[in-house]
């Protein structure tokens, strides 16, 4: 039975996993569970956080919805398409059209500027792509650094390049593996906010450890030793939420 958040009913872009376990094996063949049995279903159009304490399988729960990972058990899908059914390539080109992503780290090519780093990610390049990049940045505020390099830009400055490189391909989920860690709370506060403004395009996925990141979120699925502890739903800016 899922457990499905932010109430809407079931499309072809729902995200989900059925009975997801991840464990690893180490070289004394004792085995450690990264994820347990996790079910949940995320509807499109939705922010979501996924919290809990280091260690509890946040980012196995983001690695196993996005096909990054494959669990070891049970199945992930977004809509009809089932990860553990396809290829490889088929999931790589999934992960190519309709995912984007922004990791703590932005891995942004140091001899390329802002633009050229948002548009190698693009289908196709060309001018289209560049107009779409440059209406990004002015949308974060930062329309006229577009042709500066990496080195020139501050911390909060070069997370914004990455979740508009995310945004370029016009994904339906953008997945954020704990994009504010190292940026201070004014950055943090402006990468979040830029991605929830998403959710009106498509789904938000944001893995964190901390709670004042995410309280615009729609919902928040709560991990604790790779199981779900909770789910809340809540209303914009957490004015207010109820269990679910």
């Amino acid at each position: 039975m899922y457990k499905t958040l932010a109430g809407a009913p079931p499309s072809g872009q729902t995200l989900a996993c059925e009975g997801a376990s991840l464990a690893y094996v180490d070289g004394s063949r004792r085995t450690t569970f990264a994820l347990r049995e996790v079910t949940v279903s995320l509807e499109p159009r939705r922010f979501y956080g996924i919290m809990g304490p280091s260690g509890s399988g946040k980012s196995s729960l983001l690695y196993i919805l996005s096909g990054l990972k494959q669990p070891t058990e049970g199945t992930a899908r977004f809509g009809d398409f089932r990860y553990r059914e396809q290829s490889e390539k088929n999931v790589t080109r999934l992960r190519r059209e309709k995912f984007g992503f922004v990791f703590q780290q932005p891995f942004l090519l140091p001899y390329l500027t802002v633009l050229e780093n948002i548009v190698v990610a693009a289908p196709a390049l060309g001018e289209e792509a560049r107009e779409l990049a440059l209406g990004y940045l002015e949308e974060l505020g930062m329309r006229g650094l577009e042709h500066k390099l990496p080195s020139q830009l501050s911390g909060g400055e070069k997370q914004r390049v990455a979740v508009v490189r995310a945004m370029v391909n016009d994904p339906a989920v953008i997945f954020a593996d704990e994009p504010t860690a190292a940026l201070d709370r004014t950055n943090g506060h402006r990468v979040v906010e830029a991605l929830a403004r998403w959710r009106t395009r498509g789904t938000v996925v944001v893995v964190t450890h901390d709670a004042e990141m995410v309280t615009d979120a729609d919902a928040l699925v709560i991990l604790r030793d790779g199981r779900i502890e909770d789910t809340f739903h809540q209303t914009p800016s957490g004015s207010g939420s109820d269990q679910g």
